[in-house]
């Protein structure tokens, strides 16, 4: 019978390896709790949830936040499985990507059972590239937040490319972050999505600081409008974590959605270049 304890018995071995590599220095910047978006290997995780996540606690992933996929929003675990199996790997099913749909009380319901912490919504709910829009969809953020807060749990916003479009002069997602209430509704900064349409991430942590703590750390080739493995893209990785504080960063989850070879290869690459992130 399978049992958390013979679980742990079994993946110790990756569990120290994960321990070892959990944190480490970026040119004298503190980074730990690598996390991933498990977007990042979501075919891996179809085929074979458990034996990936195994595969990531070895590379030394502390938090896991999940998406949407054909076997649900946990790749066919149950809520509380995958939170057991996490822990018995030294993760933390930290957050998820969700929709706002018909079916929030159970997305809701199903986060409380796997213990997250945040759960995000991970594109718009309703259609508009306009002011009036983001302010209708400010406000069923606002009231999804509250529904989130009764429950112990934190609601979220991720970003893509379209919501730095501009109407009369007015960037659409300054309207979003106007309109919620911090204390409600945070912000998942998708660092390769900010840069794209040429923006930069240093003046939304300074314009609106403390909004941001959660990030997907994504580089991205500006040329292709793809994710690439660290250094190979424009993202400055270690000028945003230089800057991290003001952001208010308290989880990163790396997000990669192109791969030179493939996913688990790029998240070695990702991790061994912040593992070696110098001056």
């Amino acid at each position: 019978m399978y049992t958390r304890r013979s679980f742990i018995k079994q993946t110790g071995a990756l569990t120290l390896g994960s321990v070892l590599l959990s944190s480490f220095d970026a040119g004298g910047k503190k980074i730990s709790n690598p996390g991933i978006q498990l977007y990042t290997v979501r075919q891996q995780m179809l085929e074979d949830a458990t034996g990936t996540l195994k595969k990531l606690a070895a590379l030394g992933i502390k938090q896991i936040e999940s998406a949407g996929s054909d076997k649900g929003h946990y790749y066919g675990l149950k809520p509380g499985e995958i939170k057991s199996i996490c822990s018995g790997l030294g993760m933390t099913l930290r957050s998820g990507h969700v929709h706002l749909d018909n079916k929030w009380q159970q997305t809701m319901d199903e986060a409380v059972t796997s213990g997250q912490e945040y759960l995000i919504c991970s594109s718009m709910p309703s259609k508009g590239q306009t002011i009036d829009n983001y302010k209708k969809v400010a406000e069923q953020f606002n009231k999804a937040g509250e529904a989130c807060k009764k429950l112990n749990i934190k609601f979220g916003y991720h970003n893509h490319e379209y919501e730095f479009e501009q109407e009369n002069g007015k960037v659409l997602y300054d309207v979003l972050l106007e309109n919620t209430d911090p204390a409600l509704v945070c912000m998942e900064l998708d660092l390769g999505w900010v840069i794209v349409p040429g923006k930069d991430p240093l003046a939304y942590f300074a314009k609106y600081p403390g909004r941001f703590p959660l990030w997907h750390l994504k580089d991205m080739d500006l040329a292709k409008k793809k994710s690439t493995e660290f250094g190979k893209g424009a993202l400055d990785i270690k000028k945003m974590f230089e800057n991290s504080g003001e952001s208010g960063l308290k989880y990163f989850f790396i997000e990669q959605e192109e791969y030179s070879s493939t996913p688990m290869e790029s998240m070695r690459h990702n991790m061994n270049y912040l593992k070696n992130m110098k001056d």
